[in-house]
């Protein structure tokens, strides 16, 4: 069953450590079936209890998985196997459009930002015991959302949107609960949720968002929360409009009990206009990140929500890091009210790339999908050997296999590096990389 390799142990941390040895040195392979529990018991010598023990925890961390009489067997993804470690080195010569970065020619400069805040510092330093938030920072935060027709609720900070995802599944959420997410979806993501022990449930998308009925049937198994992108959606860059948004409202409110997690990281950079879901259910947060409009090394990320999940967050929070800088509050707090970012050109000089790679693959007969943002979605009947075309003629692309639980395969080009001119030489070797024409839809 195991091959070569022996889990040793007399207590469930060291049988734990063996495990998680086995899988680090690939002497465990994904989907590898683990001995029963009694089995495993006998031959270490202990009380079947201290294997269950054992394979709990390997349960929790995201290593194991169990499928009841069939048995546990190594994740076919480890927790400890991250998604982006599924990618394409670019060697000199080659263009890199894998990252996901944006055009740092479109992020505002932070040195006057900065300098404010430091100002503000040197009248009043930041020290315990003050608010976690700033109070400028939640006032123009709480009008943006506002503006956007997101429901009223307390303002929170994090490190960016996955460390608010995280801290709301955590939250409210066990190991071993269904979570709904986007396929293809945010690669980080579909790594974190294994990662804390929970179960990600696929939940297939067109250029609209989500289909309101494969939601509704993920739901009805008992997928507990589900985590939506309004805008830029990644990577197929899907937009929620008004009628979607109504369906997938109404499958929620047949859920109420559902924790909404809402990621809007297109705000100022996307000029689709927001239709949230936010209010729908009892339990909900909606997430702004400035990562991808002012800057991914802010690490600061908006937060609202229902009062009890954004007091628990908070209460965390203060746990640990305690708080967020206010320092970088305050900074963004300064671009914002200085008009630092015009969106609508940001969002502008992405669309101009973005339609026009999609345009010029149209025209060569490649079915690509890309309504906002910076990536460009490309399904393709072989991923593997499309990456290595693309790769010998000069670009290397995201394998879809880093977005992908369920869906067809793919590859991810993003566009923030690219120039008018690139666009055909660019279409062209992705023609040429996924011939006979890509598969029609992604979902």
């Amino acid at each position: 069953m195991l091959g070569e390799y022996r889990i040793v142990g007399r207590r469930a941390s060291e049988i734990v450590t063996s495990v998680e040895r086995g899988v680090g040195a690939g002497e465990l392979k994904p989907g590898q079936l683990l001995p029963p529990m009694r089995e495993l018991a006998v031959a270490l010598g202990v009380n079947p209890n201290t294997v269950a023990a054992a394979y709990r925890t390997l349960r929790e961390r995201g290593v194991i998985e169990t499928a009841g009489r069939r048995g546990s067997r190594i994740r076919s993804r480890p927790a400890s196997t991250a998604r982006g470690t599924i990618r394409v080195e670019a060697p000199p010569g080659v263009r890199d459009v894998g990252q996901g970065n944006p055009d740092p020619s479109l992020l505002p400069p932070l040195h006057e930002a900065l300098a404010e805040a430091a100002r503000q510092y040197a009248e009043r330093p930041g020290l315990y015991g003050q608010d976690p938030v700033d109070p400028r920072f939640a006032a123009l935060a709480r009008a943006a959302l506002d503006a956007d027709g997101v429901p009223d609720g307390p303002i929170a900070v994090t490190s960016g949107s996955l460390d608010a995802v995280e801290r709301v599944l955590t939250a409210h959420l066990r190991p071993g609960d269904p979570v709904a997410v986007e396929d293809p979806g945010w690669g980080s993501l579909l790594d974190l949720i294994p990662a804390l022990g929970m179960k990600p449930v696929p939940v297939a998308l067109d250029d609209e968002g989500p289909l309101p009925r494969e939601l509704d049937r993920a739901l009805a198994a008992g997928a507990r929360a589900l985590i939506v992108t309004d805008r830029a959606q990644n990577p197929t860059g899907a937009v929620l409009g008004p009628d979607r948004a109504e369906e997938l409202r109404a499958v929620l409110t047949r859920h109420p009990a559902t924790l909404l997690i809402e990621d809007d990281h297109g705000h100022a950079f996307v000029d689709e206009p927001l239709h949230p879901l936010a209010g729908a259910t009892d339990s909900w947060v909606f997430v702004r990140s400035t990562a991808k409009a002012y800057g991914p090394d802010l690490r600061v990320a908006v937060l609202t929500g229902d009062a009890v999940t954004v007091d628990r967050v908070m209460g965390r929070l203060g746990l640990g890091p305690g708080w967020v800088s206010r320092l970088l509050q305050q900074a963004v707090a300064h671009l914002w009210a200085t008009g630092a970012v015009d969106p609508r050109a940001v969002a502008r000089a992405y669309g101009e790339r973005r339609d026009g790679l999609v345009r010029a693959l149209a025209a060569r007969g490649v079915s690509a999908h890309g309504r906002s943002g910076m990536n460009v979605w490309v399904p393709v009947p072989d991923e593997t050997g499309a990456v290595a075309r693309l790769l010998q003629s000069g670009w290397a692309v995201a394998p879809g296999a880093r977005f992908r639980i369920a869906s067809p395969p793919g590859v991810r080009f993003t566009v923030s590096d690219l120039t008018l001119d690139d666009i055909g030489p660019a279409a062209d070797a992705v023609a040429a990389a996924v011939a006979p024409a890509a598969a029609r839809g992604y979902g």
